[in-house]
């Protein structure tokens, strides 16, 4: 299933300065049609920042989105929407894991021989002092001399 990009191309500054800026506004997992349907819904929910007093807005179909032409007193400022299919993303998350096969019995080791049950328990060491949910009262680290 392709995932597809909302982008918007608008006009930013005025002036001299009035210039064009890209961003993403969403992606789409789905066919191309449902991306360009999902671009006329941020269509009726935009607001460009520029002209600050509207006096005229027509939207426009183009083969890949829509242009948003915005009229104001002193000059027009346009908008364009576009479909395009994500092809590379370098910050995409990465893929899961795929999950480990099962072994099947032929493919287990075999299991070491139990003690035998007059053997004696092995050592486990000394006891330690734990709080209700596992983690010791006193640290291993604490009185150890051989630490700066």
């Amino acid at each position: 299933m392709a995932t597809w990009g909302l982008i918007v191309e608008m006009t930013v500054g005025t002036g001299e300065r009035k210039h064009m800026e890209a961003s993403v506004l969403a992606h789409v997992e789905g066919s191309r049609e449902e991306a360009l349907a999902e671009l006329g819904e941020w269509i009726g929910r935009y607001t460009p920042e520029h002209p600050r007093s509207p006096k005229r807005s027509r939207v426009f179909r183009t083969a890949d989105g829509f242009l948003l032409v915005v009229d104001g007193a002193w000059q027009s400022f346009s908008s364009r929407f576009t479909v395009a299919e994500l092809v590379k993303d370098s910050a995409a998350p990465p893929p899961e894991p795929q999950p480990t096969p099962v072994p099947t019995p032929e493919d287990a080791a075999p299991l070491p021989a139990a003690p035998p049950e007059d053997a004696a328990p092995a050592p486990s060491g000394p006891t330690v002092d734990r709080y209700a949910d596992g983690v010791p009262v006193k640290p291993a680290w604490l009185g150890r001399t051989d630490l700066p």
